[in-house]
């Protein structure tokens, strides 16, 4: 497909990517491992009606916005690196945050017991948010030299920063006690069942202050895909677009992150995918990548919700075995082609 396709069609493509996300919500809503009366869906003082508004609402929310966040981020890092297989984790802030979390979960309590029990549930994605955060600053500082920030560099360093907090992680995995490393364990297999609409409230804020900014630099990004000296020919600011794009990168994945935990593929997975149906262009590629990355989220919440009966299955379990073998093709085929 190309965009002259897109010029004419679009109306009718968003109309049924969008119906389609709403049938999925309705029928997520309906999944889970009780049966429900749905005749007292709106009576407040019903099971029904706390179950499906308090519970399954905000966590499917939660899904598409998560979702949407992290394919997003995933399609922007792809055209900036011009590789395929790079995903949001590449700038550092997953492995920070999955750092800075278990920092929180194995020492917090032991070193600063009073401002956890404070700070209550929201103690672990606060410390995660600023740990993905940081992690990225000092990304972000290591790839610069005098001409601006090296690309190449970021990639780099972004691998290396990554095995160096992944060997942190696993120190600390070694030295927690048998309730540390279980919730250590969820948290980094990743889970939606922590959100509530305080919870939702706070992704939403930061979603529609950063993605209009992220959004309506695609036309740069569709400059960008010819490479960084084609892109400032055409008038682009190279260096100011890779700022705004690895910080608002940075900042909803980071929230994203901080709450669900490790969700894994879906930034690798959704938008390599829209690119082989849609095509490159980064005015469509952007906003379907947000929209199927929440319907591929939610899908999956629901069957982790659902395939083990009265138990959860980690998220994070189910996208990886979605994304793995899609990585694995991935790499058959560029080095077939």
């Amino acid at each position: 497909m190309n965009s002259s396709f897109f010029d004419q069609y679009q109306r009718p493509i968003i109309g049924a990517i969008l119906l389609s996300l709403i049938l999925v919500l309705i029928i997520a809503a309906g999944q889970g491992a009780m049966e429900l009366d749905w005749r007292n869906l709106f009576q407040a003082d019903s099971m029904e009606y706390y179950i499906v508004w308090n519970i399954r609402v905000p966590r499917i929310l939660a899904a598409l916005l998560v979702g949407g966040a992290l394919a997003l981020s995933g399609a922007i890092m792809q055209g900036l690196f011009r590789n395929p297989l790079v995903e949001p984790g590449i700038i550092g802030v997953s492995s920070g945050a999955a750092l800075f979390a278990a920092l929180a979960i194995v020492l917090g309590t032991h070193l600063i017991p009073t401002l956890f029990s404070q700070l209550g549930d929201y103690a672990l994605p606060i410390a995660a948010c600023i740990g993905g955060w940081l992690i990225t600053s000092l990304l972000y500082l290591f790839s610069r030299n005098t001409r601006g920030i090296s690309i190449s560099s970021m990639l780099l360093i972004g691998i290396a920063i990554n095995a160096f907090t992944g060997a942190l992680i696993g120190l600390l995995t070694f030295i927690a006690d048998e309730t540390e490393l279980r919730s250590l364990t969820f948290w980094s297999m990743g889970s939606l069942s922590s959100f509530n609409y305080e919870k939702l409230t706070i992704l939403v804020v930061v979603q529609i202050i950063i993605l209009p900014l992220l959004w309506r630099r695609a036309k740069a990004m569709n400059a960008m895909l010819l490479g960084e000296r084609e892109a400032k020919h055409l008038g682009v600011n190279v260096e100011r677009l890779k700022r705004e794009q690895i910080w608002g990168v940075a900042i909803i994945t980071g929230t994203a992150v901080a709450f669900s935990g490790g969700i894994g593929f879906i930034g690798l997975l959704i938008p390599h995918l829209i690119r082989m149906v849609f095509g490159a262009d980064n005015r469509f590629v952007l906003p379907f990548s947000y929209l199927f990355g929440g319907i591929l989220l939610i899908i999956a919440d629901s069957f982790s919700r659902t395939i083990a009966g009265n138990s959860e299955v980690p998220i994070g379990i189910l996208t990886a075995f979605i994304g793995a073998p899609f990585l694995g093709y991935l790499v058959y085929r560029q080095g077939r082609g």
